[in-house]
């Protein structure tokens, strides 16, 4: 079996993972799913910040979840760089259900047994929303399919805290129970390179250097 300790036969397919930045519902801690909300000025400015440390690196495409808040953290980057934004599905937000804008006291309150259930098991939901399995397979298929098409270039992929996570964690072997013990700031960068012949290599996790 292949491990990121081998040496490589070919040039690594180099993802550059943004979280987009501070929104109302991150100011707040809420459960920020498939709403489509807008960045606050401070996201603004922390995704100019982004764009500004990325706008050096050769980086070949930018790719963006379709919520707004993406959307917008990606488009300074695509300026500074020059560079078009592709729209890819794969990349959205686990979808919370009924627990949508709510804060995680919120939803205790309101339903303690399947708040407990879901810290428990990656693979029961939020009523009515994905469970992180879903979400993990959802994204391992989009990043899958995004290495396939931009096979060892440089990619900027603006996300959101799950996809950002499961992709470290399918990265270093690690089970889905690891998603609940990563932390990941607004306009933070983490960087994985996909071999070709197999291993994924995390390279950074939650740099936040561009907002000091």
């Amino acid at each position: 079996m292949s491990t990121g300790w081998a040496s490589a036969d070919t040039e690594p397919t180099r993802l550059l993972l943004l979280r987009h930045g501070q929104t109302p519902l991150s100011v707040e801690r809420r459960f920020a799913g498939r709403g489509d909300i807008p960045l606050t000025e401070e996201g603004h400015a922390q995704a100019r910040a982004a764009a500004r440390r990325l706008a050096g690196r050769p980086i070949d495409a930018v790719v963006s979840s379709p919520l707004r808040r993406t959307r917008d953290t990606a488009a300074h980057a695509a300026q500074a760089l020059g560079l078009p934004v592709e729209i890819d599905e794969g990349f959205v937000e686990t979808d919370f259900g009924d627990w949508e804008g709510m804060t995680f006291a919120e939803a205790r309150a309101a339903a303690p047994a399947e708040v407990d259930r879901w810290l428990a098991d990656p693979h029961t939901g939020p009523p009515g929303g994905e469970s992180f399995a879903a979400a993990a397979a959802r994204v391992g298929a989009a990043r899958d399919a995004l290495v396939e098409r931009h096979r060892s270039r440089t990619v900027l992929v603006v996300t959101h805290v799950t996809p950002i996570k499961v992709m470290v964690q399918q990265a270093v072997l690690a089970p889905l129970e690891a998603l609940y013990r990563m932390h990941l700031d607004t306009a933070c960068l983490t960087e994985v390179d996909v071999f070709a012949d197999g291993p994924m290599v995390v390279r950074s996790l939650n740099d936040t250097a561009h907002l000091a």
